[in-house]
């Protein structure tokens, strides 16, 4: 019953992490989450607070709590064991196809959040760009690189305005920093400005909750376009595939 009243009075972040806690307490490796993990909601100058010394090990592979990966795992593999909601990304592909977009605009739309969805949000456009760049063509990685930054200004001549959504999100004084400048005048002169405009088109800011779309639509495209290692995303030695090895084992000690 004490303990009842004390979950209880808990606030909902709280009880989180006192179920998280509990969960990790079950398992029969120490978890020890990285500083970024936590950075804001504590000072990352501060050590960490480790777990009492129980004889366990630390976690080095697969954690438990998660779905594993297969032996050699493909890019929709990641979509369906490690990626969040995906939903927006395969509306915006649909999207892009039934506008009429190129194969290579549509695994663009089918990508360009992936690192929203399963890596890291801040500069979202640069990390899913840099997470593709081995395996798509250089105009879908450019086109998902600097829609980071084309997505903060208008393009009225393809019909593309300033999301609503972003005055609500971040009100309406908000303005870009310099980076995101820069990288905007850089592309607004570029070849493909326009494939990395199209990301934007066919963004949709508010997707529709009651729309659903399979991955597999996208099968044969991402089987034209994507060039899956033999390996496995992970583990072909690419720039990348530490990245990915951090998605499949995000517990990992060292």
């Amino acid at each position: 019953m004490a303990a009842g009243r004390i979950i209880a009075r808990m606030n909902p972040l709280e009880r989180a992490e006192a179920a998280e806690r509990a969960m990790m307490e079950e398992l029969d490796r120490v978890v020890v989450k990285s500083v970024i993990y936590t950075s804001g909601e504590r000072d990352p100058r501060q050590p960490l607070e480790r777990p009492p010394d129980t004889g366990k090990r630390y976690m080095m592979g697969h954690d438990p709590r998660l779905p594993r990966m297969p032996a050699k795992p493909t890019v929709m593999d990641y979509f369906n064991l490690r990626f969040g909601p995906t939903q927006h990304l395969m509306q915006s592909a649909r999207l892009a196809q039934k506008n009429g977009a190129s194969e290579k605009i549509v695994l663009a739309c089918l990508l360009h959040d992936i690192a929203t969805t399963g890596f890291i949000r801040g500069d979202h456009g640069y990390w899913s760009a840099q997470l593709v760049e081995p395996y798509v063509d250089p105009e879908v990685s450019w086109a998902i690189r600097y829609h980071q930054a084309l997505r903060f200004f208008p393009d009225e001549s393809v019909g593309y305005s300033y999301p609503q959504s972003y005055i609500k999100l971040f009100g309406e004084d908000y303005v870009p920093e310099p980076y995101i400048q820069r990288d905007y005048q850089y592309a607004r002169d570029h070849k493909w400005y326009m494939s990395s405009r199209l990301i934007c088109v066919n963004d949709l800011y508010a997707f529709d909750q009651n729309v659903r779309v399979e991955l597999e639509e996208f099968t044969d495209v991402i089987g034209r376009h994507f060039k899956q290692p033999e390996e496995g995303l992970g583990f072909d030695a690419s720039p990348s595939a530490h990245m990915w090895r951090t998605m499949m084992w995000p517990t990992k000690y060292l």
